[in-house]
């Protein structure tokens, strides 16, 4: 028996009731949605705190604060996105009135990682939110603090009949992945999105996959090391590494790695102390399975800076790893901790073929004093997103799309991405019942006159928007 049905069944029913469609119900939902972030902020550090050991400052910055913008975001702008867009016309259409209308897919699943449980699945349903759909979310069971809050607290500031939290581990998502949704909205690893791609094939179901994968981030020769050290020690080794969009490992050559080093050691103890085991500000690994994966991952060329652990607390330092060749584990799988690999390569052209010779990364990172090098690297490659001579702070910017490409994803959100990512766009014509005189043209029997009028009204698009 599917547990699920019952549940799934009521959404469904309260969709089609026309309930989530209205301005006003989209935009009480986000104000309730938006009170859930101010009433119940320490709640969520402390949640965040337990599961992952962060700062209260990393929490409201990657998490809470980013969850607030989207929602003042689409508060803002409801009204503007849910307007119907008007399209030009050719001759053929001149007297009738051509738009898109953003309608909502119905009922969708938001499924939500555990490296940023908040994030993670609050940006999407403010997306769902504004589109005016049902939802259902599901949120990570290992970071079961905040999974806890999410499911127990948020549900009291949404209207429970058009949204569910659903809970479970591998299996129960299993289940509710044999249901049919009207949109699948997934971030995990590719390994796990490949099984929500084949879940939703079987109905159809379009959906959005927000991946992982191998970020690459090249270091020039000309530049300065401690300007990269800063910048990269910061990005990497924030929420313990555990970021989807971290550089995964650094491409430079020998001589730029020897200048590098002792800089991110610098960064490192300026950042976390001398001992960044006893610092506030170093998050921890989440869970025990994750652990022992990234302690063999240690044994992968040779330990620069950093490398030691402590089991009982989860906790690996900052690492940097050198010497590494590609054939080893740490180069074959999104690493997903606060290990950072070096490669030596010998200039500019070798990294590009290193890069486009593996899948597309989520994020690629360029550092160098040249802009024509940061330049080269963004044409000749490929990635869901670029930063250049900087980490992922482009990540607050809600104008930007976030998303992947090919192995690190399909689709986007943020701000508007995410109202159209959850909006099917509806092609309409609204043609005058009258005036067939003017139809008399396009009917048969078809002469070369006739010909003539057709394919100059089919070639006279116009730029007016009726």
């Amino acid at each position: 028996m599917d547990p699920f049905a019952d549940t799934l069944r009521r959404l469904r029913e309260a969709f089609r009731s026309g309930r989530t469609r209205t301005a006003e119900f989209r935009a009480a939902q986000l104000k309730g949605l938006g009170r859930f972030l101010e009433e119940n902020k320490q709640l969520l550090r402390d949640a965040l705190a337990q599961d992952l050991h962060k700062s209260s400052l990393e929490a409201d910055v990657s998490e809470i604060i980013m969850c607030e913008n989207e929602v003042n975001l689409a508060m803002k702008n409801l009204s503007c996105w849910m307007k119907d867009e008007p399209v030009s016309t050719n001759m053929f259409t001149k007297l009738s009135s051509a738009f898109i209308r953003k309608e909502p897919y119905g009922l969708v699943l938001i499924v939500a990682p555990w490296n940023y449980p908040v994030n993670l699945m609050l940006v999407p349903l403010v997306g769902a939110l504004a589109a005016g759909n049902c939802v259902v979310l599901k949120p990570s069971e290992i970071s079961k603090n905040t999974e806890k809050v999410l499911a127990e607290v948020l549900p009291q500031y949404l209207d429970q009949g058009c949204f569910a939290v659903m809970l479970g581990g591998p299996e129960e998502t299993g289940q509710l992945l044999e249901n049919r949704f009207d949109y699948i909205f997934f971030t995990g690893s590719p390994r796990v999105g490949k099984i929500v791609m084949a879940a939703a094939a079987k109905h159809l179901t379009p959906v959005t996959l927000e991946l992982g994968g191998k970020n690459p981030c090249y270091v020039d020769d000309d530049c300065d090391p401690q300007t990269v050290a800063n910048r990269v020690v910061w990005f990497r080794y924030f929420n313990a590494g555990q970021t989807c969009v971290a550089p995964d490992y650094v491409l430079c050559s020998r001589e730029t790695q020897e200048r590098l080093l002792p800089a991110m050691q610098s960064a490192i103890t300026r950042f976390y102390g001398d001992d960044p085991k006893s610092s506030p500000n170093l998050g921890r690994i989440v869970g025990e399975r994750q652990f022992q994966r990234l302690q063999g991952l240690l044994g992968c060329g040779r330990v620069a800076i950093g490398g030691q652990s402590d089991e009982s607390e989860r906790y690996i330092a900052p690492t940097v790893l050198v010497d590494v060749q590609e054939s080893e584990p740490v180069m074959q799988e999104e690493i997903f901790g606060p290990i950072l690999p070096v490669v030596n390569v010998q200039g500019l052209a070798e990294a590009v073929d290193f890069i486009t010779r593996r899948e597309k990364p989520l994020a690629l990172y360029a550092f160098s004093n040249n802009s024509q090098v940061v330049n080269h690297l963004l044409e000749q490659t490929s990635s869901g997103s670029f930063g250049g001579n900087d980490g992922f702070v482009y990540q607050t910017l809600s104008s930007l799309p976030f998303g992947g490409v090919g192995h690190s994803g399909m689709g986007n959100y943020h701000g508007k991405f995410s109202f159209d990512t959850f909006s099917h766009h509806r092609a309409c014509l609204l043609s005058h019942p009258g005036l067939e005189k003017l139809h008399e043209v396009r009917y048969p029997p078809y002469s070369d006159h006739r010909r003539q009028l057709i394919t100059w009204a089919l070639d006279s698009q116009s730029c007016t928007l009726l």
